[in-house]
């Protein structure tokens, strides 16, 4: 994603190809730092409290410094007017900073990729891979730290697949989330997602979802599912910020039906996004 504009602790506006982070910070060394992405509609941000809300969360559960949350808002302010009227990226960082503190806080605002409305035109392929449930508190449940490196590994390998993004699976074939999404299925007039007892994070665009799905003509449920529930539902599709409704139209090689929901969905998202 090109970058379009950087603010930074301290400092304000940064040019982009500034240096931000110190080589000592610990977000670098050692991956201690909490991070959210959400989505800008024409210039305004969707659902940032709640954002902020998750930030600070994330961030006690890593141990960090409690998030500045006036100075994140800050931040985000400086680095909102280079998306003007269009839609765009907005990610916030707060960091342990060097050893002795202090913390550092980050708003960058990028481009959204090109390739999301591909892949929803066409609908997206994805490869179960084995995950970890995440229920102790030291496997950090439902945090966002910038120690993303297994998801991005895994994201690399549904691509060596030849398909565009992985949902994790327990060993007992329980179904957790995707690499950066949550992971949703209908049957019939139900909703079906996995349980944030199960680790998973709770998606901003998840609740989003679940407010959204008797307007949508479908009820929701939240529970511990099996794979095969997910290989036999009637359509499947998965959510986040930055990608909103992404329908999965196969998955592990086997072809699943787009339906009604997912658009129904995406286009509900839409309209709430535009009344912010």
């Amino acid at each position: 994603m090109s970058l379009l504009a950087l603010a930074v602790t301290g400092r304000g506006l940064v040019d982009p190809e500034e240096p931000a982070v110190r080589a000592d910070d610990e977000a670098l060394l050692r991956g201690r730092a909490a991070f959210e992405t959400l989505r800008v509609y024409a210039g305004r941000p969707f659902r940032l409290e709640a954002h902020l809300d998750r930030l600070a969360a994330s961030a006690e559960s890593i141990g960090l410094p409690p998030v500045e949350r006036a100075e994140v808002e800050d931040l985000a302010s400086l680095v909102l007017p280079a998306a003007d009227a269009i839609d765009a990226v907005l990610r916030l960082v707060w960091t342990a900073g060097p050893a002795a503190g202090p913390p550092s806080g980050l708003a960058l605002l990028s481009e959204i990729p090109a390739s999301i409305e591909d892949v929803r035109a066409r609908g997206a392929r994805a490869v179960s891979l084995l995950g970890v449930r995440a229920v102790a508190p030291w496997l950090l449940p439902g945090v966002k730290s910038t120690s993303y490196a297994v998801n991005m590994a895994a994201e690399a390998e549904a691509k060596r697949r030849g398909a565009d993004d992985a949902i994790f699976v327990d060993a007992d074939g329980v179904v957790l989330e995707g690499t950066v999404t949550n992971v949703w299925w209908r049957r019939g007039q139900t909703l079906h997602t996995p349980s944030l007892d199960l680790g998973v994070l709770a998606g901003v665009t998840r609740a989003a979802l679940l407010e959204l799905a008797p307007s949508c003509g479908y009820r929701a449920e939240e529970g511990v599912y099996l794979l095969d529930d997910v290989l036999g539902a009637d359509e499947a599709f998965t959510s986040s910020s930055v990608r909103e409704v992404l329908p999965i139209t196969e998955l592990d090689g086997r072809k699943l039906a787009r339906g009604p929901a997912a658009d129904a969905l995406q286009k509900a998202l839409r309209t709430l996004a535009a009344k912010v």
